[in-house]
C-alpha cells in the first residue's frame, strides 16, 4: 500500500527555514522531518512512498539520490572518481518523487498522483508532522467503518480548527480557529479512490471543499488518536521537537 507525503507547500510560517529549504527537509535531530514520518510508516510495514513536490522540490529530489551514500561510509578514488560504499545500514524504502507543481493546492496535488493511486486503498499525509499514531489500527478502523475516508483526529492547542463528530463519522469539519481545545485534523489518512471524484482542480484545498463534502455525505470517518502528535509550523515547534529528540523522550521514534 502506498503513502502519500504532501511536500510541497511553502511554509510561510517556517520563514527562518524555509526561506532556503522546503518545510520537510528542517531537521530534527539531524535528519529532515519528511524522513521521521516515513520512518514512522516504514516501521508499521509501509514501504512505499509518492511525494508530493512544489515549492524547492528539486532538494528534496537531491536528498533521496545522495541519501544512500550520505547515510554509508565511503572510499572515494580522486584519480577515477570511482566511489565504494561500505555499508553501515540503508532504509529499505521505494520512493517515487512527483513535481505537482509550485502553486498547487493539498486537493491539486493529490489528484495530481490519481495515475498512481487509482488501483485501490492508499493513505496519506502532511510532510510536517508527527506522531506515535498506531497506523494498521487506523486502516483496520478505516476498513469496518467502509468509507471513502478516514482521518484521524488530535488534541492539539486551541490555535486550530476542529471537527464535530456524530459517533464514528464526522458531521462537520471546520479550519476555522476554535474555542477551547477540541479534535482537529492530524492528518494520517486512509483513502480510497473515490476521494478524486471529490477534487475539482489544481486550486482545491483538501481541507476544505473535499473533507466538508466528505462529512456531508456521511464519507468521513474518524479515528481519534489520543497519544502524542505535534505538527511543525513555527521555529519554536522545531525547537521543541529538537528538544525532546536531543533529551530522548521523543514520542513518535517507534523505531529501533
Amino acid at each position: 500500500m502506498r503513502t502519500v507525503i504532501m511536500a510541497g507547500g511553502l511554509g510561510t510560517r517556517l520563514a527562518e527555514e524555509s526561506a532556503s529549504k522546503p518545510k520537510p527537509l528542517v531537521e530534527i535531530g539531524g535528519r529532515p522531518i519528511l524522513w521521521h514520518i516515513m520512518k514512522i510508516y516504514a516501521s508499521h510495514g509501509f514501504r512505499e512512498f509518492v511525494v508530493a513536490l512544489g515549492y524547492k522540490g528539486e532538494l528534496i529530489k537531491y536528498f533521496f539520490l545522495n541519501l544512500y551514500r550520505l547515510g554509508n561510509d565511503l572510499t572515494i578514488d580522486l584519480k577515477d572518481g570511482q566511489v565504494e560504499v561500505h555499508e553501515c545500514g540503508r532504509e529499505d524504502w521505494r520512493v517515487h518523487l512527483h513535481d505537482t507543481g509550485a502553486d498547487t493546492l493539498t486537493g491539486g496535488r493529490l489528484k495530481r498522483l490519481k495515475g498512481l493511486l487509482d488501483g485501490g486503498t492508499f493513505m496519506m499525509t502532511y510532510g510536517d508532522g508527527v506522531a506515535d499514531v498506531n497506523i494498521p489500527a487506523v486502516l483496520a478502523f478505516h476498513k469496518k467503518m467502509g468509507r471513502i475516508a478516514t482521518v484521524t483526529a488530535v488534541r492539539p492547542p486551541a490555535r486550530f480548527g476542529g471537527l464535530e463528530f456524530n459517533g464514528d463519522l464526522v458531521a462537520a469539519f471546520s479550519e476555522k480557529p476554535q474555542v477551547g481545545e477540541g479534535w482537529v485534523n492530524g492528518g494520517f489518512f486512509i483513502l480510497e479512490p473515490g476521494v478524486f471524484d471529490y477534487i475539482d482542480s489544481d486550486q482545491t484545498s483538501f481541507e476544505r471543499e473535499p473533507l466538508e463534502r466528505l462529512a456531508d455525505a456521511g464519507q468521513l470517518a474518524v479515528f481519534r488518536h489520543e497519544g502524542f502528535w505535534q505538527c511543525m509550523d513555527t521555529v519554536r515547534d522545531v525547537r521543541y521537537l529538537n528538544d525532546l529528540w536531543e533529551a530522548g523522550e521523543s514520542p513518535w521514534k517507534i523505531w529501533e
